[in-house]
């Protein structure tokens, strides 16, 4: 993989009507990058994905590829592939047609096209479902159809909407593993678009988290999983008792909250996941609210000085019912430090 830029953003402002969607947004991406956009609805994600393929125009910025100024190239002619969501197979034609069809719109024809067919089919493990239609084809056979059909157009760049929201449990984790071998064994640059942090985790070399039409951090799955950056990233990833720093002490609903430790003075914040907190000793108290058991774990949701506080211990520790007062601790060495607080 190129350590430069293969994939370029800059100061790209994206809007519909009067409404920006994406503003003053810079991005590279390097040539081989499997790179996951993630966030919630509404953040920019698809928007910025859409203009990478050519479908919006942006209102100012630009957008390089290869070298090139393809910001007003037509998006046909920019090399850039595009998965929809809904898969968007003709159900009149066969797998090989469905696959074939960008190929002929080229030009394409004899065994010069059988032949790139026949190489698309076979990388997604479906040459055996040439003759098929799609309404014969699982969904996760008809998203391995899909992802064919614009490997085959060779790009440049290959982008995914949403690729495995479609599927169930099972299947996605099929898919995930189907995508990533398909991925490095062709070293394609691929950007997919999800809000499900699972897979984005799962599957990425490197994730850009937006917010608003922003980004808020780009990092490898590692670093956003066990960094993040952000209030808002750290409550995406799994960081349900997040606060903010105020003067040396946590902020809390009920007043300022000192610490047994010393807290970091170039954080805005800390966080921890419910595995974090210590329960059953430390300084502080709280009554338990509500407790499930999880199979290998045992959550409970906890009233404390600090607010509402969610903890999580092995399974096999002593099981503690609603209106139990409880000691427990924040340990500062654990925590997340947050650069910001939103």
């Amino acid at each position: 993989m190129s350590n430069t830029a293969f994939l370029s953003l800059e100061k790209l402002t994206l809007a519909y009507g009067d409404t920006v969607a994406v503003k003053d947004l810079d991005l590279s991406i390097r040539q081989g990058e499997l790179v996951a956009f993630l966030g919630p609805s509404g953040c920019g994600k698809t928007t910025t994905m859409r203009s990478i393929a050519g479908l919006l125009r942006p209102q100012s910025g630009r957008i390089s590829l290869d070298g090139a100024d393809i910001t007003r190239v037509a998006a046909n002619k920019r090399s850039v592939g595009l998965v929809f969501q809904s898969y968007a197979l003709f159900p009149h034609l066969t797998v090989f047609e469905n696959v074939a069809f960008g190929l002929r719109l080229k030009g394409l024809s004899g065994t010069e096209l059988e032949s790139r067919v026949d190489a698309g089919l076979k990388s997604v493990g479906l040459t055996s479902f040439a003759a098929r239609k799609p309404a014969e084809l699982s969904g996760g056979q008809q998203q391995r159809v899909a992802l064919a059909r614009s490997m085959v157009m060779e790009p440049k760049v290959l982008l995914l909407d949403e690729p495995l929201s479609n599927l169930d449990a099972r299947l996605r984790l099929e898919m995930r593993a189907e995508l990533q071998r398909v991925q490095k064994e062709t070293g394609v640059t691929m950007i997919f678009v999800t809000h499900d942090q699972g897979e984005a985790l799962s599957l990425a070399d490197r994730i850009v988290v937006m917010l608003n039409g922003a980004i808020e951090q780009i990092g490898t799955p590692e670093d956003i999983y066990n960094r993040p950056a952000s209030a808002f990233v750290a409550d995406f990833v799994g960081f349900e008792n997040i606060f903010a720093i105020e003067n040396g002490r946590l902020r809390a609903g009920n007043g300022p909250i000192e610490l047994a430790m010393p807290l970091p003075h170039d954080a805005a914040g800390l966080a921890w996941r419910p595995r974090m907190v210590t329960l059953g000793s430390g300084p502080f108290q709280g009554t338990v609210r509500g407790a499930a058991f999880s199979g290998s774990t045992r959550e409970y949701l906890l009233d404390t000085p600090l607010g509402a506080l969610k903890a999580e211990v092995d399974a096999a520790a002593p099981a503690h019912s609603a209106g139990t007062t409880l000691a427990f601790d924040l340990p500062v060495e654990k925590a997340a430090k947050l650069e910001r607080f939103n």
